[in-house]
This record gives C-alpha cells, sequence and structure tokens, in this order.
C-alpha cells in the first residue's frame, strides 16, 4: 500500500508541475503568437494526462485479491504504462505532422525575450523533476513511472534545443525551428515505441531475466538434499507478484516427512529473501551407477538431435518397468513429438524390457 501512495503522489506533482508549464506557455504563446511554445504546451498537457492514467491504473491495481481475480490486480499498471506510450505517440505524431506542413509552407517560428525566460524555467523545471522521478521509479518499480520520467528528459531535451533555436533565430534569422521538431519527434516516437513493445511485453509474458534464474537455481540447488533443480518457471502477476514453480531430483528413498521438509525450508527461505511464493515439484532419483548404462544409451541417440537442449528428470521404476524423463526442445522445432518417437523406437531395440514415458517441456528457462 506504501508503494501504491509514493507513486501516487509522485504522479500528483507531476500534474502540478505541468499544469503550472502550460499556463505559462499558452501566456507567452499569447504575447508572443510562437506556434512552437504552444506546440510544448501541448505536449506539458499530454503529460498531465498521462499522470492522470498513472494514478488510475495504480488505484485500481492496488485493489485486493477477489474471486475472479485470484492473482490480484497489479498487471493494470502494464496497462497503464501501455496507454500512456499510446499518447507520448500520438501527441508527437501529431507534433511531427505540424513541423513538416511548416517546413512546407516555409513559416517562421517567433521569439521574444518572454519565450526565452519560459522555455529557460522548463528545462530547469523538467530536469529535476525527471531526477525526482527516475529516483522514485527505481525505487519502486513502477513502469508507469519508467514512462513519465523518459517523457520529462525528452521534454528537457526539447526545451533545451528549443532555446539553442531560438536564440539562433532570434540574432541570425535563421529558422531551424521545424526542422529541429522533425529530428525531436522522430526521436521521441522511436522512445514510445520502445515503451510500447516493452509494455506489450509486460503484458504478454516473456522469458525471466537469467540474472533472476540463476540467482534461485543456485539458491534451491545450495541445499543437501537438492540433487537437481529444472523446470523453474516464473509467473509475473505484476511489479512485485511473483509466483514461481520449479522442480528439483531427490533421492528415491528420501521419506515424505523429510521431502516435506526441505520444500518447507526452500520456499520459506525463497519468499524471505526474494518475495517470490516458490512451489516445488519433486522428482525421484536412482542411484545413477544401477541404470547408468541406460542413461548412457540414452544421452548418445539424444545428441544426434540438435534441436533437443536438455533431458532431465531420468527415473527408472522397477516396479512398472518404466523409464520416465522429460525432454526440453528449441522453439525452432516444430514437430516434437516425431523425434520422441523415433527415441522411444532407438532405445527400445537396446532395453526392450521397459516401457518409455517421455514428457515434451518448454525452454522457460535456462
Amino acid at each position: 500500500m506504501q508503494r501504491d501512495k509514493q507513486i501516487i503522489k509522485v504522479s500528483i506533482y507531476w500534474i502540478i508541475t505541468n499544469i503550472v508549464l502550460v499556463i505559462f506557455k499558452a501566456i507567452v504563446w499569447f504575447l508572443s503568437n510562437s506556434i512552437a511554445i504552444i506546440l510544448d504546451a501541448l505536449n506539458n498537457l499530454s503529460d498531465v494526462l498521462s499522470s492522470a492514467i498513472t494514478i488510475v491504473g495504480t488505484k485500481l491495481s492496488s485493489k485486493r485479491p477477489d474471486k475472479e481475480h485470484p492473482y490480484g490486480h497489479w498487471r493494470i499498471e502494464y496497462f497503464s504504462a501501455l496507454i500512456i506510450a499510446v499518447i507520448i505517440l500520438t501527441a508527437w505524431l501529431v507534433a511531427m505532422k505540424e513541423s513538416v506542413l511548416k517546413i512546407i509552407n516555409a513559416e517562421k517560428a517567433t521569439y521574444s525575450i518572454y519565450t526565452i525566460i519560459v522555455i529557460i524555467a522548463a528545462i530547469f523545471t523538467k530536469f529535476f523533476l525527471w531526477r525526482y522521478v527516475k529516483n522514485q521509479w527505481e525505487r519502486l518499480n513502477s513502469g508507469s513511472l519508467v514512462a513519465s520520467g523518459v517523457d520529462a528528459l525528452n521534454d528537457c531535451l526539447i526545451s533545451l534545443w528549443t532555446l539553442v533555436a531560438a536564440i539562433i533565430s532570434m540574432i541570425w534569422w535563421f529558422s531551424l525551428e521545424w526542422y529541429l521538431w522533425c529530428v525531436i519527434a522522430l526521436f521521441i516516437i522511436k522512445t514510445a515505441f520502445e515503451i510500447l513493445k516493452k509494455s506489450v511485453n509486460d503484458v504478454i509474458g516473456t522469458r525471466a531475466d537469467q540474472k533472476i534464474i540463476d540467482k534461485l537455481k543456485s539458491k534451491i540447488s545450495s541445499y543437501d538434499d537438492v540433487l537437481w533443480v529444472y523446470d523453474l518457471i516464473l509467473h509475473n502477476y505484476g511489479p512485485n507478484n511473483i509466483i514461481a514453480m520449479a522442480h528439483i531430483q531427490v533421492n528415491d528413498e528420501m521419506k515424505a516427512k523429510k521431502i516435506h521438509r526441505l520444500t518447507r525450508t526452500i520456499s520459506t527461505d525463497i519468499f524471505t529473501e526474494y518475495g517470490i511464493i516458490l512451489t516445488l515439484g519433486i522428482y525421484a532419483c536412482n542411484d545413477e551407477w544401477i541404470y547408468g548404462d541406460i542413461q548412457k544409451r540414452l544421452n548418445e541417440i539424444i545428441k544426434k538431435h540438435k534441436s533437443i537442449i536438455q533431458m532431465h528428470g531420468f527415473y527408472v521404476d522397477e516396479k512398472v518397468n518404466t523409464v520416465y524423463f522429460d525432454l526440453i526442445f528449441n522453439f525452432d522445432e516444430k514437430r516434437p513429438e516425431n523425434i520422441v518417437k523415433q527415441i522411444k523406437n532407438e532405445i527400445k531395440k537396446d532395453f526392450p524390457q521397459y516401457e518409455y514415458n517421455i514428457i515434451i517441456d518448454t525452454d522457460f528457462s535456462d
């Protein structure tokens, strides 16, 4: 809850600052009739709308889980960032269109001493606002604040270049404002697309950060009774709301009481250290020397298939004469079931006394 209040607080500061800038720029536009200034003011107005969306999104995302949404509403923040990116993109597409029209019509922007003062004030205001928002988004891990912070830095650069163009225009009567706005618009449109892409990826779900995967696997592997860790999956239900699943392999003679103690200890430690809710699945493991010949032959067969990344979960159950293992294929393999059939046929020639239960796994994490 404290995180939500902080994001809303930052957004309110953002709104107030941009409203003040809009008012001052509107006054200067009235005095100087500078189209460049009014475009800049409209950009600040879009920032106000973006911050309002951040507040609404934060309020909605902080709602408690309910029967319909048992994982909570945190992903609404990703939609907020997506909408903000669309607003930035739209505003700057309009600005670019206006700039191109001004270049075609050979119109010159007009500036005065009032314009220069407001532009300088805007540069300092946006710079300090960007620094403030940057510190907050890093601390609060908010996608919406990232979008707002990037926009603040862009506004600062825009105002800086507008100041340079204004001084050149006033001293040498050489007008490059609209060319400058076109270049700036292209840069910001590119940035908006990048934010849009990240937001869409957050909504769809992407591969987990490899650094987090490595840390979690290393932590889980550090327990004495854990022989192997695989199938680690992270489900991101919003900032600071991650649910993980993993399989661990233990000795097949390990009793339920000891397995319970092990899994509880691991899950509690992971939550304490990383704030991640972890569920563990258990795979049994034979003494590697007893069935080493089967495993060795399987490895030889599997090496022939370049699309297979890994075999794991190998276990032989003598009571039902079945060999179990999982195969991970890369995403380029379109028909993994055909390869599984080939492997079954080949291994059965050497060890016909067993049935082979092979699960096709997905490459969720390395």
